[in-house]
């Protein structure tokens, strides 16, 4: 299953407090990126961020999955609401990429 725009966007505005936040689709899914620079994935309305050990000090919750069949496993974010959290966690994760 595809991820649906309206949270493709949403993810988007949530992380935009972090730099400049684009979406491409890819694959059906899509990748996300924080001034040029891809830090996630959004796969079946999930949102997935590279793990980084500065990203992994921030998490509140650390899970990891692979984000579709045969991946690497990403930190899974479930708290996709807090502006802020998602914000500290994409500069903290784009700084050390």
């Amino acid at each position: 299953m595809a991820s649906k725009p309206d949270f493709v966007q949403y993810i988007a505005d949530q992380c935009a407090g972090a730099g400049e936040i684009e979406t491409y689709k890819m694959f059906g899914d899509y990748a996300i990126y924080c001034n040029g620079k891809t830090f996630g994935l959004i796969c079946d309305n999930g949102f997935y961020i590279k793990p980084t050990e500065a990203g992994r000090k921030i998490l509140r919750c650390e899970d990891m999955r692979p984000p579709y069949p045969g991946a690497k496993p990403y930190f899974y974010i479930e708290d996709v609401d807090d502006r802020d959290y998602l914000a500290d966690l994409v500069k903290a994760t784009y700084a050390e990429l």
